[in-house]
């Protein structure tokens, strides 16, 4: 059995996007940052909308493979190169989001980061799925 539940707190605003705190129960998936890149480790665009989507979809291959999906995911961090590279893609970014994990119901915080390890990485995204028991 798996369960997870937003927390919102009385008094305050619901959260565009995002939850203020997660409840779950169940096996416990760490995903490691996952980067705008495909499976053969090359880059197909140096757009920041297109590589979060890449980035998302490679968390979803790794949902898969653990026998999880977007619904299972309670928790990421996004790392980003430009803030404002984040905040201007942030429609296309919330289509791929709805699209590939579906669930809003995930505590996220962003960062912007001077650089990440890989030099045309523009974001990478750390994830915790809680799915269900076997």
């Amino acid at each position: 059995m798996s369960f997870h539940q937003a927390v919102l707190p009385e008094g305050w605003p619901r959260p565009k996007g995002y939850a203020n705190g997660v409840v779950a129960q169940g096996r416990m998936l760490f995903v490691a940052g996952m980067i705008g890149w495909d499976a053969d480790g090359r880059f197909a665009s140096d757009d920041f909308g297109a590589q979060a989507r890449q980035a998302l979809q490679n968390l979803a291959e790794v949902l898969r493979a653990a026998g999880g999906s977007g619904e299972h995911v309670v928790r990421m961090t996004w790392y980003v190169t430009d803030k404002r590279e984040y905040l201007a893609a942030g429609r296309e970014i919330g289509q791929a989001f709805r699209e590939i994990i579906g669930n809003y119901a995930v505590a996220m915080t962003a960062v912007e980061v001077r650089a990440l390890i890989e030099d045309r990485a523009k974001v990478e995204i750390e994830a915790t799925a809680v799915l269900p028991e076997a």
